[in-house]
Protein backbone atom coordinates (compact mmCIF):
# COMPACT_ATOMS: atom_id res chain seq x y z
CA UNK A 1 0.00 0.00 0.00
CA UNK A 2 1.53 3.35 -0.77
CA UNK A 3 0.45 6.74 0.97
CA UNK A 4 1.95 8.24 3.79
CA UNK A 5 2.59 7.44 7.33
CA UNK A 6 0.22 7.94 10.07
CA UNK A 7 2.40 9.40 12.95
CA UNK A 8 0.89 9.15 16.64
CA UNK A 9 1.52 11.58 19.40
CA UNK A 10 4.29 9.47 21.10
CA UNK A 11 6.78 9.88 17.89
CA UNK A 12 5.68 13.62 18.45
CA UNK A 13 6.76 13.67 21.74
CA UNK A 14 9.88 11.75 21.83
CA UNK A 15 11.05 14.07 18.77
CA UNK A 16 10.90 17.22 21.43
CA UNK A 17 11.44 15.68 24.53
CA UNK A 18 13.31 12.03 25.72
CA UNK A 19 15.72 10.99 28.08
CA UNK A 20 16.13 8.42 25.70
CA UNK A 21 18.74 9.57 22.44
CA UNK A 22 17.96 6.35 20.45
CA UNK A 23 14.34 7.17 20.17
CA UNK A 24 14.53 11.05 19.93
CA UNK A 25 16.49 10.45 16.96
CA UNK A 26 14.24 8.10 15.11
CA UNK A 27 11.55 10.25 16.09
CA UNK A 28 13.32 13.45 14.54
CA UNK A 29 13.69 11.69 11.53
CA UNK A 30 10.32 10.62 11.10
CA UNK A 31 9.26 14.45 12.23
CA UNK A 32 11.59 15.13 9.34
CA UNK A 33 10.16 13.17 6.83
CA UNK A 34 6.22 13.72 7.49
CA UNK A 35 6.61 17.43 7.39
CA UNK A 36 8.85 16.56 3.59
CA UNK A 37 5.37 15.62 2.72
CA UNK A 38 5.48 11.53 3.72
CA UNK A 39 3.39 11.83 6.72
CA UNK A 40 -0.04 12.52 8.22
CA UNK A 41 -1.55 13.11 11.20
CA UNK A 42 -5.30 14.02 12.73
CA UNK A 43 -6.22 17.21 15.04
CA UNK A 44 -6.42 14.21 17.84
CA UNK A 45 -2.91 13.49 17.63
CA UNK A 46 -2.03 17.34 17.86
CA UNK A 47 -4.10 17.70 20.74
CA UNK A 48 -2.64 15.02 22.55
CA UNK A 49 0.63 16.62 21.63
CA UNK A 50 -0.24 19.96 23.13
CA UNK A 51 -1.43 18.02 26.01
CA UNK A 52 1.20 16.59 27.27
CA UNK A 53 3.22 19.50 27.14
CA UNK A 54 0.57 21.70 28.55
CA UNK A 55 -0.12 19.24 31.44
CA UNK A 56 2.39 15.97 31.67
CA UNK A 57 5.71 18.29 32.30
CA UNK A 58 6.93 20.45 35.10
CA UNK A 59 7.02 22.58 34.49
CA UNK A 60 4.50 22.93 32.23
CA UNK A 61 5.90 24.19 28.29
CA UNK A 62 4.91 27.75 28.02
CA UNK A 63 2.18 28.38 25.45
CA UNK A 64 4.21 30.49 22.54
CA UNK A 65 6.41 27.61 23.16
CA UNK A 66 4.07 25.12 22.25
CA UNK A 67 2.56 27.25 19.43
CA UNK A 68 5.88 27.31 18.21
CA UNK A 69 6.35 23.83 17.76
CA UNK A 70 3.16 23.39 16.21
CA UNK A 71 3.97 26.15 13.67
CA UNK A 72 7.17 23.88 12.88
CA UNK A 73 4.64 20.66 12.46
CA UNK A 74 2.23 22.51 10.08
CA UNK A 75 3.15 20.89 6.83
CA UNK A 76 2.10 17.64 8.25
CA UNK A 77 -1.11 16.93 6.21
CA UNK A 78 -3.95 16.50 8.44
CA UNK A 79 -6.62 14.06 8.42
CA UNK A 80 -9.77 15.76 9.08
CA UNK A 81 -12.37 13.77 11.60
CA UNK A 82 -15.92 13.91 11.67
CA UNK A 83 -18.75 12.15 12.47
CA UNK A 84 -17.76 9.41 9.33
CA UNK A 85 -14.20 8.82 11.55
CA UNK A 86 -15.97 8.44 14.89
CA UNK A 87 -18.28 5.79 13.70
CA UNK A 88 -14.93 4.07 12.22
CA UNK A 89 -13.48 4.88 15.50
CA UNK A 90 -16.80 2.79 17.22
CA UNK A 91 -16.06 -0.13 14.59
CA UNK A 92 -12.55 -0.31 14.98
CA UNK A 93 -13.39 -0.71 18.84
CA UNK A 94 -15.60 -3.53 18.04
CA UNK A 95 -13.31 -5.52 15.79
CA UNK A 96 -10.67 -5.28 18.24
CA UNK A 97 -11.33 -4.36 21.51
CA UNK A 98 -8.93 -1.33 21.29
CA UNK A 99 -9.66 2.19 23.54
CA UNK A 100 -11.92 4.57 21.28
CA UNK A 101 -9.01 6.92 20.99
CA UNK A 102 -7.14 4.32 19.80
CA UNK A 103 -9.94 3.60 17.41
CA UNK A 104 -9.80 6.80 16.18
CA UNK A 105 -6.16 6.96 15.16
CA UNK A 106 -7.16 3.69 12.93
CA UNK A 107 -9.85 5.49 11.64
CA UNK A 108 -8.22 8.68 10.73
CA UNK A 109 -4.99 6.46 9.45
CA UNK A 110 -7.74 4.52 7.01
CA UNK A 111 -9.08 7.86 6.07
CA UNK A 112 -5.96 9.34 5.15
CA UNK A 113 -4.83 6.21 2.70
CA UNK A 114 -1.93 5.60 5.22
CA UNK A 115 0.08 2.70 4.65
CA UNK A 116 1.08 1.84 7.82
CA UNK A 117 0.68 3.91 11.31
CA UNK A 118 3.93 4.68 13.41
CA UNK A 119 2.94 4.16 16.97
CA UNK A 120 4.66 2.50 19.83
CA UNK A 121 0.62 2.32 21.75
CA UNK A 122 -1.30 -0.17 19.40
CA UNK A 123 0.17 -3.61 18.59
CA UNK A 124 2.81 -3.38 16.40
CA UNK A 125 2.61 -6.21 13.63
CA UNK A 126 -1.26 -6.21 13.83
CA UNK A 127 -3.36 -5.22 10.91
CA UNK A 128 -6.32 -2.82 11.46
CA UNK A 129 -8.37 -2.25 8.79
CA UNK A 130 -5.46 -3.71 6.54
CA UNK A 131 -3.32 -0.69 7.92
CA UNK A 132 0.14 -2.42 9.46
CA UNK A 133 1.22 -0.94 12.73
CA UNK A 134 4.61 -0.54 13.67
CA UNK A 135 6.49 0.35 16.50
CA UNK A 136 9.85 2.44 15.12
CA UNK A 137 11.45 2.02 18.30
CA UNK A 138 12.17 -1.46 18.41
Amino acid sequence: MTGPDFVDSNVLVYAYVSTDPRKQGIAKDIVRRAIAGEGAASTQVLSEFATIFLHKFSPPARPEDLLQLLDILSPIALVPLDRGTVRRAIEARAAYGIHFYDGMIVAAAERGGCRRILSEDLNAGQKYFQIPVENPFV
